[in-house]
């Protein structure tokens, strides 16, 4: 059978097949969502406004922590009517999830799966899921796949950390893998050994697609290009990346090793499968289910082209409701149309999480980016970690080669003095490896400072 055969038969029959047996509507919620991506942005927002409406009843009823809530604030569920009303309505924050835990659960829930996200930033959160939000989260995913000529059963290598997924390979999602062609490879050690085993598993394999960070990626590309491997003739489609912020540097690295375009995704596996990049390079929210508002640091929702918190509701969360939920992630919407025609809204920009920003001494707060250039302009340095443990003290940690000496690392410490202060002190601290979280992602900048 020929490999666009094989992908139509899974595409068509195999996953749908397995989607059902699971109790899931994911291919006719695909197939929806296929339709209504074209729709003008009013139409998208009765649709989103009516969904609200239900949602919104719904917990209002059958959720004991939002009955109990808006009696308490007076708040009238009839009268959130659209997005816009939202504002009268509070926050929904990992702490109050962790305090409220059961009494999130809706009254009515059918039976829930309990997740967690990978605690990268913090301890673990624990929550529910219902089978509809995992349906539209993964027709979501689908949906923005098949943007970029590909789809599910053809060939793809997936690098992946989480321990979640890694932990639940058993029998039958290995069958499941296979019969959609997925190969998963862990992403935790990225050892010069383990990089060169998986730049012969992609000659190899021959993947239409790759899927995962976009860190773990680049360091196969630069090890490949490197070593003068080319990768750029295997046929890859699309470089899918997620759950990091995706830098420019990176888009180029990878785009030149593997031949193809790269396509952001943003999302969580609390807050859902938020936005994804289409082909014209807008990052396009899935409106039909997900509401995006950015916030500032006092709760006051800000207009398109300003940074601030991305707080979402995810309107297919009624048995767990994630309801003005703040992600901790830095954004800016964009109330710009997109060029490919969808009338999906935008979301302009990703900054990275808040912890992702530096305070300097006198308060100001920066993103990291202006200090990462600093260590970028130096050849000398192949991986770097920064992490500001107080307003007063950052620590550097460097992967350099031997051409790496004091006048370099005096251009970190001058430079990090320049933008933070020149009383902050700066520890420059040469190691043999820079370690991944626990979740195999790579952060380049921490801070353990409040803004």
């Amino acid at each position: 059978m020929s490999n666009s055969l094989y992908t139509k038969l899974v595409a068509n029959a195999i996953f749908p097949l397995h989607e059902r047996l699971k109790g899931h509507s994911t291919t006719s919620d695909r197939a929806r969502l296929e339709h209504s991506q074209w729709w003008p942005k009013n139409q998208l927002l009765a649709l989103q406004s009516e969904r609200l409406q239900d949602f919104i009843q719904s917990i209002s009823r059958n959720v004991p922590y939002y009955g109990e809530l808006f009696k308490a604030q007076n708040i009238n569920p009839t009268e959130i009517k659209s997005a816009d009303d939202l504002i009268h309505l509070p926050f929904l924050t990992k702490a109050l999830i962790r305090e409220n835990s059961d009494k999130l659960r809706a009254l009515n829930a059918k039976p829930l799966s309990r997740f967690n996200t990978g605690g990268s930033s913090g301890e673990p959160l624990i929550f529910y899921i219902s089978k509809e939000r995992v349906s539209r989260d993964v027709a979501a995913k689908w949906r923005a796949t098949r943007w970029w000529g590909v789809d599910l059963g053809d060939k793809e290598i997936v690098l992946w950390g989480s321990p979640i997924e890694l932990g639940t390979q058993d029998y039958l999602r290995l069958i499941r893998d296979k019969l959609l062609r997925t190969q998963l490879l862990p992403a935790f050690e990225m050892s010069e050994y383990r990089i060169d085993r998986f730049i012969e598993k992609i000659k190899k394999v021959k993947p239409r697609m790759l899927f995962g960070y976009p860190s773990a990626f680049s360091l196969i590309a630069k090890r490949a290009i490197d070593q003068g491997i080319s990768l750029n003739t295997l046929g890859i489609r699309v470089v899918f990346v997620t759950s990091e912020r995706l830098y420019d540097h990176q888009r180029e690295l990878l785009e030149t090793a593997f031949g193809c375009p790269v396509a952001n995704g943003y999302g969580g596996r609390d807050a859902g499968f938020i936005a994804h990049q289409c082909p014209a390079g807008s990052m396009h929210i899935t409106a039909e289910d997900i509401i995006v508002e950015i916030a500032d640091s006092t709760g006051k929702v800000l207009p398109p082209g300003e940074p601030g918190e991305i707080v979402t509701t995810h309107l297919a969360t009624q048995d767990y409701p994630f309801l003005r939920y703040r992600t901790g992630d830095i954004g800016i919407l964009d109330d710009k149309e997109c060029v490919c025609g969808r009338g999906l809204p935008i979301l302009k920009e990703i900054q990275g999480r808040s912890t992702d920003f530096i305070v300097a001494a006198d308060g100001t707060l920066m993103h990291g980016l202006a200090l990462i250039y600093i260590i970028r302009d130096l050849p000398s340095v192949t991986e770097f970690k920064i992490i500001q443990e107080s307003k007063q003290l950052t620590r550097v940690q460097l992967v350099a080669n031997s051409a790496f000496n004091e006048i370099h690392k005096e251009q970190i410490v001058e430079g990090f003095k320049k933008r933070l202060g020149h009383s902050v002190e700066v520890q420059v601290e040469r190691v043999n490896k820079i370690a991944a979280e626990a979740s195999g992602k790579m952060r380049y900048v921490v801070s353990r400072v409040q803004p």
